[in-house]
């Protein structure tokens, strides 16, 4: 015989195994007693076990009782989790919102806004996406992300999103101290340079078309996942290339990497705070909240 456990059943079970009696069971589901009794005997019937055990006037789940009620309780709780999604968005407040960051910005400095934003309740699960280079924007466009945080360049064409300048990003070309390229007159030029692998961060994007930058034409390339990645491995020597000022900086004063001057150097680049212009009450909470951070603040 196929069984359907309703929810109902599955409350009352509930009540009984904390309150310890029917009738403490049925006063807590403001029920009389013998509508929580007709309850369990249904359930008992339909499954042909014993779901509890009598003592006087306690109730003890048995082994078959324990075992649905451990099942059962994940489903109430879904159960709950659902309702009050469902009333979030009758509010206007999103079930889900998925943050895109820079794969340039360290996530610790999101946490302390993520501690004021649960602190606020809102109920909304949050996603974190890291993306590389364009991968910021496609995570954007392509609906993944709600908003994108150190997006860079160029915003793709098409609309659907608002977008604000963070800041300006410098990069300088660098190189491990023991890199052939270290020894060279400075400025290099182009034809020095392209001798050399070219390190690179892969672009995270899956529908926009890839960017590339840094690397010259007919240039050797190990292509790594992130910036991190991407960074050890010119320490490593594995190859060269730019990095953001500061992050070069940190690590040349380590001694770990030196800063050389090139003939034809990158350009700065802008970096955008973006979102999706049909946000809801939490994506404007957290707009309000990302807008005041500085670049400084977030970079590795």
């Amino acid at each position: 015989m196929n069984i359907r456990l309703s929810l109902d059943a599955l409350q009352v079970l509930d009540a009984i195994a904390r309150k310890g009696s029917f009738a403490a069971a049925a006063e807590s589901l403001y029920r009389v007693p013998s509508a929580i009794t007709y309850t369990v005997r249904q359930l008992e019937q339909a499954l042909g076990v014993s779901l509890f055990s009598r003592h006087g006037r306690r109730a003890e789940l048995t082994a078959a009782g324990e075992e649905l009620l451990r099942e059962g309780r994940h489903l109430l709780q879904a159960a709950g989790e659902l309702e009050a999604r469902v009333k979030r968005v009758a509010t206007g407040i999103e079930t889900e919102l998925a943050i895109a960051f820079n794969d340039l910005f360290r996530v610790e400095s999101l946490y302390p806004i993520l501690e004021a934003f649960y602190r606020e309740s809102f109920g909304t699960r949050i996603r974190l996406l890291r993306e590389v280079y364009g991968g910021s924007w496609d995570a954007l466009t392509t609906g993944r992300a709600d908003i994108s945080l150190g997006a860079p360049g160029d915003a793709p064409p098409g609309g659907g999103y608002v977008t604000k300048v963070m800041g300006t990003l410098e990069f300088v070309f660098a190189v491990a101290p023991s890199h052939p390229l270290a020894a060279l007159p400075q400025p290099l030029q182009n034809q020095d340079i392209m001798q050399y692998r070219s390190i690179s961060a892969a672009d995270s994007s899956r529908n926009l078309p890839p960017r590339t930058s840094g690397i010259l034409t007919g240039q050797d390339v190990l292509t790594v996942p992130d910036m991190a990645c991407k960074l050890q491995a010119q320490i490593n020597g594995l190859g060269v290339g730019y990095l953001p000022r500061s992050l070069a900086e940190h690590h040349a004063a380590l001694g770990e990497l030196v800063i050389l001057q090139v003939a034809e150097p990158k350009p700065q680049a802008q970096s955008f705070l973006a979102w999706r212009s049909n946000g809801g009450k939490a994506q404007q909470w957290f707009i309000k909240q990302l807008e005041q951070l500085r670049l400084e603040q977030l970079m590795m």
